[in-house]
């Protein structure tokens, strides 16, 4: 699964992060690392909903009413990181 192999790679960024802060590495280094780590996540995220657009936004207009404001709730939260 796509999802699960962009958690296992951000995983993989996380535990360089933390080697490269007990080599003290160069500050810069480790900051570039932190943003390709955090753009990582940032796809596992835009899938989840990107998947749960398609796939969970179903049932009767009062449901898909509920559950687009539960969308909206997880984007709220996903933007202010």
């Amino acid at each position: 699964d796509a999802c699960l192999r962009r958690v296992n790679r951000s995983e993989g960024q996380v535990r360089g992060l933390s080697r490269m802060v007990e080599e003290d590495r160069y500050c810069i280094d480790v900051l570039t690392q932190i943003q390709a780590t955090e753009a990582a996540l940032q796809g596992v995220a835009l899938g989840l909903l990107d998947d749960h657009v398609h796939h969970c936004m179903d049932g009767s207009a009062v449901e898909r009413t509920a559950k687009a404001d539960e969308l909206m709730g997880a984007v709220g939260r996903l933007v202010k990181g």
